[in-house]
């Protein structure tokens, strides 16, 4: 089996334009959640999110650049232009043949849609720019990746909710490590803190009004977040022939289905995804040094999710940290397991794990270590990171210290 290693990693997330200020962040506790500025604001229950603030499209984008890229596209650019450029990458004609590009988003382009909505229904016109379909389908980011960098091998968008990112990532391992494929791009983006993408989720009644606490006793729901992370996955042999310093390695992808309700967690599907997960990385419960949790800050869910961490890892829960960085940066939906990824990465190059913050009091149906409010120092061999969506899709990736 040929191994999966990273070599490339970049981000445009709520808690930093790039990976330095991201891991600064989460060293730090920070909260990215506040007041959303979103046109028609008040018109929303839920009025708080985790945007990327400062942001300005025109410093990384010519003009005539900007009618054909939605705001989850410039996401996953600015990201794999970090991605790319950590990773030195300068492919000839022939390995452009064997590079392409996963991605994973829910929703694309959530923004284009909300606009032209509003063009249409709101203001009457009859017209829509002639971009508007290639602004808003999912492959957008996917196909702006291999045409910036001219990869011409496997590419494809994956669509599962809020497991986007992480069978996006999983794939793309996969494809490596069967030979189809010597170098991916590969994460997540996505853009849908907009009236109508907001206004949607609100109906899930899922949705928290002051801020995310996951594990904690008082947790009041989710809150939506946007933003991309984009990673580099090579070939080992293909990376240390070429000098690449390698930031960790992929060891273990597993996914399940539920096969039971469409919004409604449940306990064996995550237990199997993270079982497999294990198994394709050969590793034992006890192996995992640490778990960046789904987490999302509802009721059921982090119950489930913590019912399913000791039926997989048993006592060794006890001993350890599971945190859920949504805290910090919130629900990037499809994009969020790719940003959540970058805390395994640093757990395991810096040995700072990610705390999850907001937390005030434990949950007596809830037996684990949430790492509450502070980050901390340890020896992290083996990270695993959960990604269970809507409609029961479960995706499991696990991470090593490469040796």
């Amino acid at each position: 089996m040929r191994r999966v290693v990273i070599t490339g990693a970049g981000t445009l997330n709520p808690l930093g334009e790039d990976v330095s200020a991201s891991f600064a962040a989460m060293q730090a506790g920070h909260c990215a959640i506040g007041p959303l500025t979103c046109r028609d604001v008040e018109r929303l229950s839920v009025q708080i999110g985790a945007e990327v603030r400062g942001f300005d499209p025109e410093a990384h984008f010519a003009r005539n650049t900007l009618t054909l890229l939605d705001r989850f596209s410039q996401f996953a650019l600015v990201s794999a232009r970090q991605a790319m450029g950590q990773a030195g990458l300068d492919l000839s004609a022939d390995a452009a043949l064997r590079a392409g590009v996963i991605l994973g988003t829910a929703g694309g382009g959530n923004t284009t849609v909300d606009d032209n909505y509003r063009t249409v229904y709101e203001e009457g016109k009859n017209r829509v720019h002639p971009f508007v379909v290639p602004r808003l389908m999912h492959n957008a980011a996917t196909s702006h990746l291999a045409m910036e960098f001219g990869l011409k091998g496997p590419s494809f968008t994956v669509s599962t909710a809020c497991a986007s990112a992480n069978h996006a990532m999983g794939q793309a391992a996969q494809l490596i490590r069967g030979g189809v494929a010597d170098i991916m791009l590969t994460g997540g983006s996505e853009a849908m803190l907009c009236f109508g993408g907001i206004k949607a989720w609100e109906g899930l009644r899922v949705m928290s009004r002051d801020t995310c606490r996951p594990f904690s006793k008082d947790r009041s729901g989710m809150v939506q977040g946007e933003g991309a992370a984009v990673f580099v996955f090579e070939e080992l042999d293909h990376a240390r022939a070429r000098g690449a310093e390698i930031l960790a390695e992929v060891a273990g992808f597993g996914m399940s289905s539920d096969a039971g309700d469409i919004v409604m967690p449940d306990l064996d599907g995550p237990v199997r995804a993270m079982r497999a997960a294990l198994a394709d990385a050969g590793l034992a419960p006890q192996d995992i040094g640490y778990v960046n949790a789904h987490g999302t800050g509802t009721a059921a869910n982090d119950r489930v999710e913590a019912r399913a961490l000791r039926a997989v890892l048993g006592d060794h829960l006890d001993r350890v940290p599971v945190s859920s960085t949504k805290s910090m940066h919130g629900h990037l939906i499809g994009a969020t397991s790719a940003v959540e990824l970058l805390a395994g990465v640093m757990a395991l190059r810096d040995g700072i794990i990610a705390p999850t913050v907001n937390f005030t009091e434990a949950d007596p149906e809830i037996a684990l270590d949430p790492v509450p409010n502070t980050a901390r120092e340890a020896r992290v061999d083996a990270v695993m990171s959960n990604a269970f969506a809507f409609g029961g899709l479960n995706a499991v990736l696990i991470l090593k210290r490469y040796t």
